[in-house]
């Protein structure tokens, strides 16, 4: 069963005083089963936003704590800064990460929600999904007034508190508290000190758009409904919340955007769309940054975005799209974007157990290979050559979709490019998976076996482990298998001067599926469910069967090229 994971992003009226930052952090890292993600505080918002990660009940319990820790250090009455707030903790979202739903991730909101306002005497607004009423699911309505309206708004029966006392807390003011989808903070940088201009643009890109005016013109009467609303005119881009405003410590004034739903408006398209709407108004972006943390999935989209425009294959590596993401949007403009720091997967580090071999360097993994210890063995090497066969196969790609004269062909070999990446990263997966799967066999066998109880549950453990041994490397074989289809295009239509290169890729992907097929087969052996150990060997010599004829025809294209050249 999946592990249920929520995030939680609080962010906090200090950003100077590193000290009161820290004592907040210290409390949420005493919370066991909580992890730290990230601590970013700005001097001139006066802010710090805080990203920390575990399970529901130790994130709500560390998100109570950070608040309670928040309300005895930051005074609100005398808190100055560029970014709208109304509390001492600001926001408190709490974002669904893995193996929970949405509902779930309100259901705790407003638990934490009820828990502060009982507790500590704040009054608390809940807002985006965990909102009770929709006038409130918009957080700039649940901020409106700020800190300094505060007092007046608690007044207003419309107003009342979702939970806690309606009655103006003047040191901690009041918090929001919500529920929503993963939210990214991009800012992006202009070449004008200008805040009306940066303001400009902002409208010009934001859902909520700017009022309509009288004769469109700049200093005309603003229009409203029948209703005695104010008429506004919609910016370009779905899910986006953005301002202007002038950093004095950088010296330039940016867009600040929140991008509420990536899947409708990544973060390439908002960069871009800012490029052009700034361009339009005679002002140029400089560059970017990212506030707090990222998904991996959407650098890797802006890399494969921004090698697209410029005709040329994204059948790259990881590493590499994230590179060129962080120079299309110029990320490192004013702090290094470093990855390690920036992406959500890679700060919690969720797979470094899970890919210790695939970490190793080459020389490092030969050692590992050839010591005396009996894994990595045959299925792990099985595994990486098929990577390698196919890596072949996905630099003939690249190579082609970059050959002079085939420029009208550049998205054909990306397309093939990418499967290509697809099938090695699942070979590179299964390289470890291989050695993890030998691993549980020898643990299981390790069990005790005193009693017949213990002798039946080590024997079940022992049955199960086996069939995992055997089902890993019988995935090798399929999804090696799968690549002879890129070695065969690269062969027949791929840059003539790298054919051999194909022909090296097909005859590691044979010896992959023959090594892994190998491993199926002994560990078959062990297997007392002798219906499914006949099943996977009937597959897997088919499999190996049509492997030998998927080398044979694409080493005799090869050849067949050769007697030409």
């Amino acid at each position: 069963m999946e592990k249920k994971i929520i995030e939680c992003v609080p962010n906090f009226s200090e950003g100077r005083d590193m000290g009161i930052i820290k004592q907040i952090t210290d409390v949420i890292e005493s919370v066991e089963g909580v992890k730290l993600l990230d601590v970013d505080p700005g001097k001139d918002t006066n802010r710090t936003v805080v990203t920390f990660v575990g399970s529901p009940e130790a994130v709500s319990e560390a998100a109570f704590l950070s608040v309670k820790k928040a309300s005895e250090l930051i005074d609100m009455s005398k808190h100055h800064g560029a970014h709208p707030r109304m509390g001492a903790t600001d926001v408190c979202p709490f974002i669904p990460v893995s193996g929970i739903t949405m509902e779930e991730t309100v259901t705790i909101a407003r638990k934490v929600a009820e828990k502060i306002g009982n507790e500590l005497g704040i009054p608390v607004y809940c807002y985006e999904n965990a909102a009770f009423t929709d006038n409130r699911k918009n957080l700039a309505s649940c901020r409106s007034g700020e800190y300094e309206g505060l007092k007046k708004k608690l007044s207003d029966p419309l107003w009342k508190p979702d939970f806690g006392p309606a009655i103006h807390n003047e040191r901690s003011g009041a918090t929001a508290v919500g529920a929503r989808d993963f939210l990214v903070a991009f800012n992006v940088n202009l070449n004008t000190t200008s805040t009306r201009r940066a303001n400009s643009i902002a409208y010009d890109v934001r859902e909520k758009g700017r009022p309509k005016r009288e004769d469109d013109s700049v200093n005309g009467k603003i229009l409203k409904d029948e209703k005695g609303e104010t008429i506004m005119i919609p910016g370009s881009l779905k899910s986006v919340k953005a301002i202007g405003w002038y950093i004095e410590e950088y010296g330039i004034s940016q867009i600040s955007m929140n991008l509420t739903n990536i899947a409708v408006t990544p973060v390439h398209v908002a960069f871009d769309e800012v490029c052009r709407k700034a361009d339009a108004r005679g002002v140029r972006v400089t560059g970017s940054e990212l506030v707090g943390l990222i998904p991996l999935k959407s650098l890797l989209d802006a890399g494969r975005y921004f090698l697209a425009k410029q005709q040329r294959s994204s059948g790259v590596s990881d590493a590499e799209l994230i590179k060129i993401a962080i120079r299309s949007m110029g990320l490192s403009d004013i702090h290094l974007f470093k990855p390690e720091e920036k992406i959500i997967e890679y700060v919690m580090g969720t797979n470094a157990k899970q890919e210790r071999l695939i970490a190793m360097s080459l020389k490092e993994f030969m050692n590992e290979t050839a010591s005396e210890s009996p894994a990595p063995g045959g299925g792990s090497i099985s595994a990486y050559m098929g990577a390698l066969g196919v890596a072949l196969g996905t630099m003939v790609a690249n190579l082609s979709s970059h050959k002079r004269g085939w420029d009208d062909r550049w998205q054909e070999f990306s397309n093939l490019a990418e499967k290509g990446k697809a099938i090695q990263n699942t070979l590179l997966h299964l390289v470890d998976e291989d050695t993890i799967a030998f691993n549980r066999i020898m643990e299981a066998f390790a069990l005790p076996k005193r009693s017949e109880e213990e002798k039946q549950l080590r024997n079940s453990v022992i049955q199960e482990a086996t069939k995992n041994a055997i089902i890993v490397p019988f995935k090798v074989m399929e999804t090696a298998f799968s690549g002879f289809e890129l070695l065969k295009e690269m062969a027949e239509k791929g840059n003539p001067n790298s054919i051999t290169d194909a022909g090296v890729g097909a005859l590691a992907i044979r010896s992959c599926v023959k090594g892994a097929f190998l491993n199926v087969k002994i560990n078959a052996s062990g297997l007392q469910d002798k219906d499914f150990a006949i099943s996977i060997i009937t597959r897997g010599e088919a499999l190996e069967v049509k492997t030998t004829a998927s080398e044979e025809e694409i080493l005799e294209i090869i050849n067949e090229k050769l007697k030409i050249l």
